[in-house]
């Protein structure tokens, strides 16, 4: 596959009680845990594993599908291809920077990237995957990470190593790009600046404008400066559109027994099976960063007792979870809440609503494709 890589990650697995109600398992047959599994991915892994993930391995511009209401999401396919293709100048001979679209031996001024604002669900990681596989660049010359991937690079690296790192980068391609406290402000922000002295090309995902980042979730006014600075890299491209995922599709199954869960968990190889609650606590002892290695060889997660998310820290690590579960495309069968009410109204008309709303619709889409694990 275009851009693939293999993950090398370090787990750490202990026991896991969980057993068919009426029934003694056979240890061997007994399903997974993401609750035993503490993974530790190595620094020296994080830059070579910066790709497209697996749900967005194959995508291209044209598999794209816009939607013949919406002309901006054809807009934002010309726009893109145009950009990818003006990323194919070589570097400028003796200055570290490069060709700015192939013309130019130094960096002008303006914006340096593309930002895709939209709301969840209209295709941007789509486009922004796709936008790194036009780039006619060796994978090596470009990445493609979440924000938290980015601000976990650096504390693995240092802020030094890192810009060194990824300044020899054509692109740099940042998903999920939203500032939820004030010091990813600006590191951020630093970071950025760095790299577009040094030639490199930014895109980047949201479904905040640049200039509104940070807004309802800390005092943005008291960092007015590092926002505008990271607003000055990119040409924002709204993308207007439903979301796709649920587009003419049946509803979601509702939730079944806590007993269909764990019966379809041990007749479901590679699937891991936990409690709800359990889970939710563990993800507090693994770093976001980690959470993708977190699923590594899990071909199903299996949810028992699933319940509202008892606060904003514990719902925005849920947010990176079902994240990480859409991108390499788990299933999620679940017994208990519907997903939809995992979130109290008070976070659902709260700074980070739109997190929220894009992990419902994700873990929809998710629990849509497992409905077929519970024999019927």
């Amino acid at each position: 596959m275009s851009g693939s890589v293999t993950r090398v990650v370090s787990l750490t697995v202990v026991s896991s009680s969980h057993a068919v109600p009426g029934s003694s398992p056979i240890a061997e047959t007994a399903p997974l845990s993401l609750c035993a599994r503490e993974p530790h991915v190595p620094a020296d892994r994080l830059v070579a594993e910066m790709v497209p993930p697996p749900r967005f391995d194959s995508v291209r511009f044209d598999t794209y599908v816009p939607d013949p209401d919406q002309p901006s999401q054809t807009e934002a396919v010309r726009v893109l291809s145009d950009f990818a293709a003006g990323l194919g100048g070589a570097h400028a001979s003796g200055s570290g920077k490069r060709k700015w679209f192939g013309r130019k031996t130094e960096v002008p001024s303006g914006p340096r990237g593309v930002y895709l604002d939209g709301g969840y669900g209209v295709g941007k990681t789509h486009l922004l995957a796709s936008l790194w596989h036009a780039t006619p660049a060796a994978p090596s010359l470009k990445a493609f990470g979440t924000f938290v991937e980015l601000t976990n690079l650096v504390g693995a690296l240092g802020f030094q190593q890192t810009v060194r790192t990824l300044s020899g980068h054509r692109l740099l391609c940042i998903d999920e790009f939203e500032l939820d406290d004030p010091g990813d402000t600006v590191l951020v922000s630093s970071l950025l600046s760095r790299l577009v002295e040094e030639g490199v090309a930014l895109a980047a995902t949201s479904n905040t404008l640049p200039g509104k980042l940070g807004e309802g979730r800390f005092a943005a006014a008291d960092f007015l400066r590092e926002i505008q600075g990271l607003s000055a890299h990119f040409r924002p491209l709204r993308i207007d559109g439903e979301d796709y995922r649920h587009r003419g599709l049946p509803e979601a199954p509702p939730p079944f027994s806590d007993e269909q869960v764990t019966r379809a968990a041990y007749a479901t190889p590679g699937a891991s099976l936990d409690d709800f609650p359990a889970l939710l606590d563990h993800l507090a002892r693994v770093h976001p960063s980690r959470y993708g290695a977190l699923t590594d060889g899990v071909r199903a997660v299996c949810l028992t007792e699933v319940r509202p998310v008892p606060d904003q820290s514990t719902a925005l690590r849920l947010v990176v979870l079902a994240d990480r579960l859409y991108d390499r495309e788990v299933p999620v069968l679940a017994a208990g809440l519907p997903f939809d009410r995992l979130f109290s109204e008070e976070m659902l008309n709260g700074g980070y609503r739109k997190k929220y709303f894009r992990a419902i619709s994700r873990l929809t889409a998710l629990a849509r494709d497992a409905k077929g694990l519970v024999a019927q």
